[in-house]
């Protein structure tokens, strides 16, 4: 049995000190790791059902029949591009994480599913930063950088109106989102994650840009709160 607590590992970044913990659940047992950035608490294992969402709900609009090309932005425990590589349409995902040490933590094998998105060969973890590939000459993909996909799933931010970064904001406005279907193809499908409850100000922008954008709730057990609590995932797709 693991000790109570661990800290894995500890970095400073641009973003502030970033590390990765482990700690044993006092309740069912079972070893909860965490992430945490500064002060903030980026991502647990012990909540994923808004993760693994964003990726079933992005995806579903699409042709059954697909071979699918997928963006994720943010790679945080893996949660989301697990749940892409496990859609049998997938052919080929790039995940894209600003900071190294995140995906040397998958690389190593420190967190539970680590291992496996480093070693599936349809994956490919990418540093860089994700808000700025979209609107510059690199592309979301460094080889490739006219390439469009059919889905861009995005977890970096709390939500569009907490960002991690001032600049990241700018992708959450018209311009930034009209960059952003532009590395789609047509039909292809942006979805987005947000801790906050669904903000219709924020719909409508994406109707400005994308087709008949949609607000998901996604509800989740939260023993902490001994209750439930929610996610949003929002899913638009980008008209022919």
């Amino acid at each position: 049995m693991s000790a109570r607590f661990e800290e894995i590992d500890w970095q400073p970044t641009p973003m502030g000190d970033i590390s990765l913990r482990r700690r044993r659940d006092p309740v069912s047992g079972d070893e909860v790791y965490e992430v945490k950035l500064g002060d903030e608490f980026l991502m647990s294992s012990l909540f994923t059902a808004g993760e693994i969402a964003l990726t079933r709900l992005g995806l579903a609009p699409l042709p059954d029949a697909a071979q699918l090309d997928v963006v994720v932005g943010g790679l945080g425990l893996g949660y989301t591009a697990r749940a892409a590589l496990d859609d049998p349409r997938l052919r080929s995902l790039i995940v894209v994480d600003t900071l190294g040490e995140v995906i040397d933590w998958h690389r190593r094998g420190l967190v539970p599913l680590g291992a496996g998105l480093a070693s599936d060969p349809r994956c490919r973890l990418v540093q860089g930063d994700f808000f700025a590939m979209v609107g510059d000459s690199t592309g979301l993909d460094p080889e490739a950088p006219d390439r469009r996909f059919h889905a861009i799933l995005l977890d970096v931010d709390h939500s569009p109106r907490h960002v991690l970064h001032p600049r990241h904001a700018a992708l959450y406005r018209p311009e930034g989102l009209r960059s952003l279907a532009d590395r789609l193809h047509p039909d292809g499908v942006f979805a987005l994650w947000s801790n906050d409850p669904p903000d219709e100000e924020f719909n409508s922008v994406l109707a400005e840009v994308f087709a008949q954008p949609e607000a998901h709730v996604v509800p989740f057990d939260n023993p902490l709160q001994e209750g439930t609590a929610t996610n949003t995932v929002y899913v638009a797709r980008k008209a022919r």
